[in-house]
């Protein structure tokens, strides 16, 4: 290995960094990116030269503390111990090294924020997401999860007004559709490949009901791997497409008059190689009700944008009410049937999407339903109706940010799980957004969401 810093020998490195080392000099990588997604549900970070790798694998890069305060338009919150004076480390996980395909000569790797002194920092989204794991193994479960997200494919293009850029999509197909699998194919290949490299295999696709809309879906993994891996999805949507003179849009309701785009997040919880999901008995009837209990302060981490409450509305598919049921897709908990003789039950949260943190979203998933069977909650029964078509029955999710945060606010299970730094700045950065985007007209809304997710 050349250009070594002396006081870094290779040998004293672990395993996984060993190997980086090698590969990145096999691979010409130049710049490493280390990546975290912050309170805004912003995917951030800062690249190391490979001059630098061996060195920075261990002691991280210099940050600000200030970063977890800024909100998705780049506007700085008044958050104590979030201000000038403070630093923490990017310090890379070198288990998720990926080269970025789309990005020649660079590689990434998912990061913790770490102090100085190497200990976890309280406002570290993974932190919180490890955090919830290990409380979920106190009780001798595991959960695997997938993101099952989906995303506008298109140009954007200056709005011939002058108003804020506009995304115009790649087709007008029908959902489900030859032609938009025709429109979208090159892309959809690079893709697919681009995510393959990446160690992400992929399950499912097709062109959904939106002009431009497709979806692409990754298999399930343990729950940090499954966050990690929404990240570099994420990353790797726009990032092809931008190396293609397109643009991708995760952004839950980019186009106003368009069909939104969610992240459906499916669960399954086990045991001794059980998959509980698949038994109707005490754990998998606690974890619906935890979920259910905790649902309305749950949106405002699974669905982290004002953006987001333009999907969540009635008969649009995406749930806005509190109930659970058998492959009910206005439910907001839908009990998934298995493919095939060999397929397993799971879980699938509709009331999420792309502008959250994953592992804030994630994290705050495995408290609730921990917390249900610990209380040993009853979801009630099943749901087997659209819930809108029986007026005041069932419980309406809230409507906007404000409302959810005002639910996050007073759950006190949520609350103490996220901490206080860590909640204190997640709603002080949200309510700075709803404020923002409350004081603009609603391109201003769609443009900023689109830009930035």
């Amino acid at each position: 290995m050349t250009d070594r810093p002396s006081g870094t020998k290779i040998n004293q490195l672990d395993p996984h960094a060993r190997r980086i080392l090698e590969r990145a000099e096999l691979e010409g990588i130049e710049l490493i990116r280390f990546l975290y997604a912050d309170h805004g549900g912003v995917i951030r970070g800062k690249a190391v030269s490979r001059s630098r790798l061996a060195e920075r694998l261990s002691t991280g890069i210099g940050h600000t503390v200030a970063m977890m305060a800024m909100n998705m338009l780049d506007q700085l919150q008044d958050v104590e111990h979030m201000g000038p004076v403070g630093e923490v480390r990017i310090v890379p996980d070198p288990a998720t090294y990926v080269p970025l395909p789309y990005a020649p000569g660079a590689a990434a790797m998912l990061s913790d924020l770490r102090r100085p002194d190497g200990t976890p920092w309280e406002a570290c989204a993974r932190t919180f997401l490890k955090d919830a794991i290990a409380d979920l193994a106190t009780e001798g479960y595991t959960l695997i999860a997938a993101f099952e997200p989906e995303f506008t494919l298109g140009r954007r293009l200056p709005d011939p007004s002058g108003g804020p850029d506009r995304l115009v999509p790649i087709d007008d197909s029908l959902c489900y559709a030859g032609l938009g699998f025709d429109t979208a194919h090159d892309y959809t290949i690079k893709l697919m490949r681009a995510l393959e490299t990446q160690g992400l295999r992929v399950e499912h696709y097709h062109p959904e009901l939106g002009p431009g809309q497709q979806e692409l879906s990754v298999r399930h993994a343990p729950a940090l791997r499954a966050a990690d891996n929404h990240v570099i999805y994420r990353e790797t949507v726009r990032g092809v497409a931008l190396r293609m003179q397109m643009w991708a849009s995760l952004a839950p309701k980019p186009l106003a008059d368009q069909a939104g785009n969610g992240t459906h997040l499916h669960l399954s919880l086990w045991s001794d190689s059980r998959n509980l999901f698949a038994e109707d008995g005490e754990a998998r009837s606690g974890f619906i009700g935890g979920l259910l209990a905790h649902l309305p302060a749950l949106t405002a981490l699974t669905c982290g944008s004002v953006n987001s409450f333009r999907r969540l509305a009635p008969r649009m598919w995406s749930s806005a009410y509190a109930v659970y049921g058998p492959d009910n897709r206005e439910a907001a908990v839908r009990l998934c049937s298995p493919l095939g003789d060999s397929g397993e039950p799971n879980l699938e949260l509709k009331p999420s999407d792309s502008s959250a943190n994953p592992y804030l979203a994630l994290g705050a998933v495995i408290h609730a339903g921990l917390d249900g069977i610990r209380r040993k909650l009853d979801p009630g029964e099943a749901v087997d109706v659209d819930p809108d078509t029986v007026p005041g029955r069932y419980p309406r999710l809230p409507a906007s940010l404000d409302e959810a945060l005002d639910a996050l606010e007073g759950d006190e299970v949520l609350m103490e799980a996220l901490g206080p730094l860590r909640r204190s700045a997640y709603l002080t950065v949200k309510r700075s957004e709803a404020a923002a985007f409350a004081a603009k007209d609603v391109s201003y809304e769609l443009f900023n969401h689109l830009r930035v997710f």
